[in-house]
């Protein structure tokens, strides 16, 4: 019997949708009636493809599973009406009214019926399908209106591309509530109106009363501010405590007094351009500050509100932001994320060219960097500075790069303020129950130039023609409620002389005042850390841990877990760890580390590192994280540590990405300056892929921002003969960034002083970004060791003299740093000189002057002071030292030679330049940039 010969009888709602599923999910129906749909499937292609749209109407047969199945003509329609459905999800965004100032770009094929074996003849039938969007059986005509109403109006919805079948039934259900148009009350109609005043009243009155300074203005993207309120006041009622945020210029004023509750007086003191209150800080234009304010909700609601300070890179903060939340969600949230939430706001342009909004998105999911879920708002000018879209971008949206986690992405009418509040909430809801990112791309326009003193119509005449004429969101949205009946015609008006009345009397106050106050980001996460000068950076500081305590942690972290199988080598490995600290006590380097790590750990701090392969480590002497042989299970003994876990221990290795994981990284240890952060470089010179984030934040944002931040980069660095890209860390980039009391930098030689080096960092009661420029060869040098007792009682040691020494033979004191001290050292050894000392500079900056002078001085029978480096001339520490240590300019220098690559690809070649540094150290006759290159 043929098993379909029931399709005349059965009712056609069963199998429209039967064949429904099968679109979504092909493999989640029964195999022989995916055949069928398949058969039918084709067949409608096929006749499409030869434009013979009567044949499947005109009662055709499907071939599947080998049988010819008559298909009932009804039934036919309701899957090409079931196809029309699927055709507006998947490409109705195409056919939206979302843009405000410009023509759409033309889609083909359309939405038109005749593109789905469908014809006008068929707008009155009624079909099931219609049961699929939420309107029961009905005619085509209003399956079509209805699918207008929710895909082709104001907001596109881009997301059947989603793969997890309940999310898209969650989004479809909510865009078929009312046609996925809002039904607010008159009271939510008075506040979106009011929010828009806001930002509307806001820009014109700097507008006039500080005429052509820029500001960035929002104007054109107003209902950006309507949007987030929405957002805070409904995620404070869904539980959200904090709020992070990043943004860039464009609008960035307007949301700091009218979201985070700055006041415009402060505002207006910038404007002035007054000086500031403290004297060791330069601070920042207006639009690049960062805000810290508590906000209670329309509900009583106290939130906590953060934006993050941001510098002309634009996407930069967006890293910056996914670490503050994650921080403040290890630290206080742990048990719900979603108490804290992180909003993104992007420019299109940016959003679209910027290497590090992809490299963000790539975080989304990963264990090392989730956040719960972003919601990423686009305030899209359709234009970067005078560059159209057509030229910003090959790919549809700006926005298309959010699809690579398949997030569900809204295209919304800027000027349709009522679409963009309802898009919001969606966001918002999507965000809370499914912890994952969303897209709102707000289609709006520039009013004035990049900023307020720029011509736009040099560039886009038409383009700017037609924005002269166009009236406000908040004049269109005023208008709209007097048609309704809501508000009178004088509402507008009294709202905004009294929002004025309010900024005329902050700017008198602002101009009573004589200097600016910045106030600090985050304050109440730095109650007790003082900003701090040069001079305390040079105070020693203790670092000492009981030794009878470092036995214990040594013996947690040197057994591995009973009853698990794990790989020989790394079971001998940790045996050895046992061994050198219990027996030999001849600690390496990977020891010292564990070590100070887990010392900090017992005494409550916590440790994170990040980075490329850290868990076991680029040149696998971590070994932080040890995995079962059989099941690749994961042990990391620093988490298993018993009565000693007083902290927690986090290593994630990272995605391969330098600048955004630095941007999260350091905006991680922003927000928790009890934490040890750690960002780790798998080779020095990776580092320049965040040169963003070291330039504008890491060296510069205490000066600018009065940002404290204790950030460690770890930089592979050292000259083994492994060609030009994995020999420097560049230091002399480092260093040339180095002034006053910026930061940190490193080049240390001993296990000991590494172990005291990062202990410094929490025990300091202050922060500063601390860049070591870590060992590779010397990870397993046989020299490179020291005691338990110099971990102990030691501390940390700026420079080191050499100990063996005899001051009455030394002809010669030879300063160094870092690795090529035992490079040194082994010459010195075969060559038995003692009328040579070889000062290890452990810190380069700020750099122990006092303590260099002092060992000059301990010599002074030394008849010249060299400075030595495995470097070229142009690169390392040398040009350093002339700036920072007058002495130096008296110094006999031996270094490579001038190079425009830090070293030779051909190992032989670098060999050889490297000793002939060496010999010149030894001899100043040999002089080496006399000799070969």
């Amino acid at each position: 019997m043929d098993k379909y010969s029931f399709l005349n009888a059965a009712h056609t709602a069963f199998f429209a949708e039967l064949y429904y599923k099968y679109t979504k999910s092909p493999d989640s129906i029964e195999p022989s009636w995916r055949a069928f749909f398949q058969g039918f499937d084709f067949g409608l292609e096929s006749s499409l493809d030869e434009l013979d749209i009567d044949m499947l109407s005109n009662g055709e047969s499907v071939l599947a599973n080998g049988q010819q199945i008559a298909i009932p003509e009804s039934l036919q329609k309701e899957f090409q009406v079931v196809r029309l459905i699927n055709g507006y999800r998947s490409r109705g965004h195409l056919f939206t009214q979302t843009n405000p100032v410009r023509e759409r770009r033309q889609y083909h094929p359309s939405l038109a019926l005749e593109n789905f074996g469908l014809s006008q003849s068929d707008l009155d039938t009624k079909f099931d399908a219609g049961s699929i969007i939420g309107i029961g059986a009905s005619s085509l005509r209003d399956i079509v209106n209805n699918l207008e109403r929710i895909y082709c109006d104001a907001i596109g919805v881009e997301y059947m591309y989603i793969r997890t079948p309940d999310r898209i039934q969650w989004i479809q259900d909510w865009l078929n509530i009312n046609d996925n148009h809002p039904s607010f009350s008159v009271d939510e109609k008075k506040n979106i109106l009011r929010k828009l005043n806001e930002a509307v009243s806001f820009e014109s009155f700097l507008h006039t009363k500080y005429v052509g300074q820029k500001r960035f203005s929002l104007e054109g993207g107003e209902s950006l501010i309507p949007a987030l309120d929405v957002i805070i006041e409904k995620a404070a009622d869904a539980g959200v405590k904090q709020f992070v945020m990043g943004m860039a210029h464009r609008g960035r004023l307007s949301v700091l007094t009218n979201i985070f509750g700055k006041s415009p007086k402060d505002i207006f003191s910038e404007f002035d351009g007054k000086d500031y209150e403290e004297t060791i800080f330069d601070g920042d234009v207006k639009y690049h500050l960062g805000w810290t304010s508590m906000r209670e909700t329309d509900s009583g609601k106290m939130v906590n509100m953060n934006i993050a300070p941001n510098p002309s890179h634009l996407e930069t903060v967006n890293g910056i932001v996914e670490g503050i939340a994650r921080a403040k969600q290890d630290n206080s949230h742990p048990d719900n994320v979603s108490e804290v939430l992180p909003i993104l706001v992007h420019g299109d342009a940016a959003f679209a060219g910027q290497g590090v909004a992809y490299e963000i998105i790539q975080m989304a999911r990963l264990d090392g960097y989730h956040t719960g879920g972003t919601i990423h708002i686009v305030v899209n000018n359709q234009i970067g500075f005078t560059t159209n879209y057509l030229d910003a971008r090959s790919s549809t949206y700006c926005t298309d790069v959010g699809k690579v986690t398949l997030s569900p992405v809204l295209h919304v009418n800027a000027d349709d303020a009522e679409a963009v509040v309802h898009a919001a909430t969606f966001a918002l809801e999507y965000r809370m129950r499914f912890k994952r990112d969303v897209f709102l791309d707000l289609l709006g326009y520039r009013k004035y130039g990049h900023n307020e003193g720029d011509e736009p119509k040099f560039t886009q005449p038409l383009l700017y023609k037609s924005i002269s004429k166009h009236a406000n969101p908040r004049d269109i949205y005023a208008q709209k409620l007097i048609d309704q009946g809501i508000i009178g015609k004088d509402y507008v008006k009294e709202l905004e002389v009294e929002y004025k009345k309010n900024l005329e009397e902050d700017l008198m106050d602002s101009r009573k005042i004589e200097k600016t106050r910045i106030t600090p980001f985050m304050q109440d996460e730095w109650e007790g850390f003082k900003q701090q000068t040069e001079d305390a950076m040079l105070k020693p500081i203790n670092t000492s841990y009981d030794i009878k305590k470092l036995d214990k942690v040594a013996t947690e972290i040197t057994k591995l877990p009973e009853g698990k199988k794990f790989l020989r080598k790394l079971e001998r490995l940790v045996q050895g760890r046992n061994k050198m600290y219990f027996d030999d006590n001849q600690l390496d380097w990977a020891m010292g580390e564990l070590l100070a790590y887990g010392s900090l750990i017992e005494e409550g701090f916590d440790v994170r590192m990040t980075g490329q392969d850290v868990e076991r480590g680029t040149f696998s002497h971590r070994h932080a994280v040890i995995k079962t042989e059989m099941h690749e299970e994961e042990v990391t003994l620093l988490n298993q540590m018993g009565d000693l876990q007083n902290g927690k221990f986090y290593i994630y290795n990272s995605l391969l990405s330098e600048y955004a994981v630095m941007a999260f990284d350091y905006g991680y240890a922003m927000a928790s300056p009890s934490t040890l952060t750690i960002w780790e470089a798998q080779f020095g010179d990776f580092s320049n892929g965040a040169q963003i984030v070291i330039d504008q934040y890491l060296s510069s944002a205490e000066d600018k921002w009065k940002l404290q931040n204790g950030l460690v980069l770890l930089l592979p660095h050292g000259y083994e003969g492994q060609g030009a890209e994995h020999s420097s860390a560049r230091m002399e980039r480092y260093l040339q960034l180095c002034a006053k009391d910026n930061m940190y930098v490193a080049d240390v030689t001993t296990p000991a002083n590494m172990f005291h080096l990062l202990r410094r960092q929490m025990k300091a009661k202050f922060r500063k970004p601390l860049v070591v420029f870590t060992p590779k060869s010397l990870l397993r040098h046989p020299k490179v060791l020291s005691t338990k007792e110099e971990l102990a009682n030691g501390s940390f040691q700026e420079l080191i003299d050499d100990s063996n020494a005899k001051l009455d033979k030394v002809k010669t004191l030879v300063f160094c740093t870092g690795k090529f001290y035992y490079d040194l050292l082994a010459k010195q050894e075969e060559s038995k000189r003692e009328d040579l000392a070889l000062v290890r500079l452990e810190q380069l900056f700020p750099l122990p002057a006092k303590a260099m002078r002092d060992v000059i001085k301990k010599y002074s029978n030394a008849e010249e002071v060299v400075w030595a480096q495995e470097e070229p001339r142009n690169m390392g520490a040398w040009g350093h030292l002339l700036m920072h240590f007058d002495e130096a300019k008296t110094f006999r220098v031996a270094s490579r030679r001038f190079y425009g690559a830090p070293a030779a690809g051909s190992a032989v070649r670098s060999k050889r330049r490297h000793e002939e540094v060496i010999e010149y150290v030894f001899d100043k006759t040999k002089d080496n940039f006399v000799r070969s290159r």
